[in-house]
């Protein structure tokens, strides 16, 4: 053990020596001086204090003053900090949530102050804590506090900041529900620290999986805090918000209130973002917003932008959206307007990327399957380029320009144009396996339709 160890552990023999024998000078006085050095003692030694300030805390206690509670308060308080969360953990796994929630409804507003930002950390750092805080009453503290007219301005962000990471857990959001205080998580969204807003962010998203609890949040606002960080916030929380928001509007009725908060270009940038995790949620809702003909023009514009670009991450990601929407009827005539098809042959033409040009032939192969785009890829030579393709190094790449050739093969105005592939080992493979999926298709038809005839020849009460 070295010098500097031993020095720390005979202070804190000290320390356990004052508060038991001291006078209430001595102890508020130490532990004042505990408070300051709680930057620099090594966390073992932190960790040891904590039981003994929790004792202090204790208001059934005849040997506690005043004074020597409001300083524990206070240095628990400077502890949570420390540790990288540990000491806000040990200190939650203590007494000391269950007595600071005793105490703080009588204390004067400095101490109510400090024993929130105490019970902030706390539940900040770790799930076993917020749990331990809800089980002894806390959210109701909380939420009691918050409904209060008499709350006090200063303390109502650390209010909100504790209730959106207690907010995470599933049995706080249906008495969020149930107690009708959802205005209250999505307060707590609107205001305060970044990290507190995403969690609230997240909170909401997770609610939002509610259909009855999709109304209230969005009677409170939900839809416009959620653009806002998805404008304004780092990465991380315009990836939270932005889930959010597609939760709400995978409900029919909140599709257009969402989209006319201008979130589109909002989802197209998070499509350009690095992170994949963003571009699969800006994938998802723009699969959403794109069932109204209005938000599919500006969305498909927003794309061929997209595709116009030199990344080729996003333009695969693009592509990749383009290929879900083009099995939307209404989509279709956006598209062919816009010149998407156009587009999709330059990429092939200047892309070297397998995952570009493997989302791109998809795009192709579903486009395909309509009479007007099959005459527009005939007209701009697409043909061959689909007929080159069969070539390529991507089984993807070559099963998709195989399935769009299947289609234009079976287009008689077309079919003519078709001699380069007709013996081609992928051509064939891939219409042999179309034909067996259709010839499926077919079977299970007749299958269910058999089985709704057997249903009402044996129950003739539906006859």
């Amino acid at each position: 053990m070295d010098q500097s160890h031993t020095d720390w552990v005979l202070l804190l023999n000290q320390f356990e020596n004052i508060i038991a024998t001291a006078s209430e000078a001595l102890q508020v006085q130490s532990i004042i001086k505990l408070s300051h050095l709680s930057n620099t003692a090594p966390v073992s030694i932190l960790v040891s204090t904590v039981p003994i300030l929790v004792g202090l805390l204790d208001t059934s206690s005849t040997t506690t003053s005043d004074a020597v509670l409001k300083a524990s308060v206070y240095c628990l308080k400077c502890l949570s900090y420390q540790g990288d969360g540990k000491l806000a953990v040990t200190i939650g796994q203590s007494r000391a949530v269950n007595r600071m929630l005793c105490i703080l409804p009588q204390s004067e507003v400095g101490l109510q102050k400090v024993l929130l930002k105490c019970i902030r950390n706390v539940v900040a750092f770790d799930g076993p804590n917020r749990v331990n805080v809800v089980r002894t009453g806390g959210l109701k503290v909380i939420i009691d506090t918050l409904n209060s007219n008499s709350c006090p301005h200063s303390l109502r962000p650390l209010l909100l900041d504790i209730l959106s990471a207690l907010a995470l857990l599933r049995e706080v959001r249906r008495c969020l529900f149930n107690l009708r205080a959802v205005r209250l998580l999505v307060e707590s969204c609107r205001v305060g620290k970044m990290g507190s807003r995403a969690r609230a962010a997240q909170a909401i998203g997770l609610l939002g999986l509610v259909k009855r609890a999709r109304r209230d949040l969005v009677n409170s606002g939900a839809i416009q805090v959620l653009v806002d960080l998805l404008r304004n916030g780092d990465i991380s929380t315009k990836i939270v918000a932005g889930n959010a928001l597609g939760v709400i509007s995978s409900h029919i009725d909140y599709i257009r209130p969402v989209a006319e908060h201008g979130v589109i270009p909002l989802y197209a940038e998070l499509l350009q973002e690095q992170e994949p995790l963003g571009k699969e949620i800006a994938e998802d809702v723009f699969c959403i917003l794109a069932v109204t003909d209005d938000n599919a023009v500006t969305i498909v514009e927003h794309l061929v932008t997209i595709l116009r670009g030199n990344d080729s991450e996003s333009v695969a990601a693009a592509a990749d959206i383009l290929w879900d929407l083009s099995s939307y009827e209404h989509v279709l005539p956006v598209i062919h307007g816009c010149g998407v098809i156009s587009l999709l042959f330059e990429i092939l033409s200047r892309s070297d990327d397998t995952n570009v040009r493997e989302k791109v032939c998809g795009v192709m192969a579903q486009l395909s399957y309509n009479e007007a785009e099959r005459a527009v890829i005939a007209d701009l030579e697409g043909i061959s380029v689909l007929i080159s393709m069969l070539e390529d190094e991507s089984e993807e790449v070559k099963d998709n320009a195989a399935q769009a050739l299947v289609y234009v093969y079976e287009d008689p105005l077309l079919c003519d144009r078709m001699t380069g592939a007709l013996r081609h080992p992928v051509f064939l493979r891939v219409q042999e396996r179309m034909v067996q999926t259709r010839a499926a298709e077919l079977r299970m038809t007749e299958s269910v339709r058999q089985m709704a005839i057997d249903e009402l020849t044996w129950n003739p009460a539906l006859g």
